[in-house]
């Protein structure tokens, strides 16, 4: 069943970073063979039905995909349905006028299943990448989501800015056939940031990847609140959360727990966090945490409660974790389309 097809109330998603996974013998992947595997789950996503396959940008050893769009054009080849997108595009270090004219051209390969969440990124290795400075971290993203907007309405664009050269009444093609095409903005946290995605009108898919889902409900409020000040319309909003799927608790907490300690701590030895721990992860396991690990019976009623919380549209699943075997990310994407799409349909009839 897919999550479009009016009985759903939430709209069921998945996302990935291309995590680098271990092989048999115990060591990292090749990146490419990581790109590959990615390219099967997203097969595998469309074939149980589920509404969107996500896939973020990163210029880090650990994430394997740093071109987004290319990944998802070869989904596109083999998928019929579901909707393909970034999760997420750092526009603040890319080109707006080349962000619009990749994802245009992904809109026009999947027959209109393309979209693009936009944001400043969590990890800022783009950023020496290509040339920009970090002081300018805020002042990048702020004009580039001003370039974009305008480039995105498919008019001539008259423009001038900080950071690039001027646009002098130029269009960006290719053009979409049907409409604009779908931008999100994907938000952490910052009142500043969901302020800004109302005021261009753009629908906001939170990153809650600690803490309780229902602390982001001021967020929803502020939204809704800045979207009639701006005068624009209300579309969608969702939420990113990290998990995992097995058929028990029991299996799938002890299936993650390893990869995601390892990633923690590997992140948190960069950001000068504490080390993480079993009653961390645990906490976060639990029902109101934001680790949505377990039995499809216990993810989908946590679904449905930051359903109930936030009113949210649509939750999107990171379904890699660290070093999560793909064997391991397959079962979770299935027992997601087959077991917890009709779970959560049911507990929200």
């Amino acid at each position: 069943m897919h999550a479009d097809d009016g009985h759903t109330p939430v709209l069921l998603g998945l996302n990935t970073f291309g995590d680098v996974g271990l092989g048999p013998d115990g060591e990292p992947k090749p990146h490419a063979q990581v790109i590959r595997d990615v390219v099967e789950e997203g097969v595998l996503a469309d074939q149980v039905g589920l509404y969107s396959f996500d896939v973020g940008e990163h210029h880090r050893k650990d994430f394997a995909v740093s071109a987004p769009e290319v990944v998802l054009s070869a989904i596109a080849s083999k998928t019929e349905n579901i909707r393909l997108g970034s999760a997420v595009t750092v526009l603040s270090s890319d080109d707006p006028v080349r962000v619009f004219q990749r994802f245009s051209t992904l809109d026009a390969v999947s027959n209109g299943r393309a979209e693009v969440i936009l944001g400043r990124g969590s990890f800022i290795e783009s950023f020496p990448l290509f040339g920009f400075d970090l002081e300018d971290y805020e002042t990048l993203f702020e004009e580039k989501l001003e370039l974009f907007d305008r480039v995105r309405s498919q008019n001539p664009v008259r423009w001038e800015g900080r950071h690039r050269g001027p646009i002098n009444g130029l269009t960006a093609y290719p053009h979409l056939e049907d409409g604009l095409l779908r931008t999100w903005i994907g938000v952490g946290g910052t009142p500043q940031s969901v302020v800004r995605a109302a005021q261009y009108g753009y629908p906001v898919s939170f990153a809650i990847i600690g803490g309780e889902p229902a602390r982001f409900a001021p967020y929803v409020e502020l939204y809704k609140r800045s979207l009639e000040k701006f005068k624009q319309a209300y579309t969608m909003l969702a939420t990113h959360s990290p998990g995992h799927i097995a058929d028990t608790d029991e299996q799938a907490r002890e299936e993650l727990f390893p990869h995601w300690l390892a990633m923690r701590n590997r992140l948190g030895e960069e950001r000068g966090w504490g080390p993480g721990s079993r009653t961390e992860f645990n906490s976060q396991a639990s029902r109101p945490g934001a680790l949505y690990v377990g039995s499809p019976e216990t993810v989908a009623r946590k679904i449905a409660d930051t359903h109930k919380a936030l009113g949210t549209e649509r939750f999107d699943l990171k379904y890699s974790n660290g070093t999560l075997s793909h064997g391991a990310m397959m079962k979770s994407i299935e027992l997601f389309g087959t077991k917890v799409a009709p779970l959560v349909a049911d507990l929200l009839a």
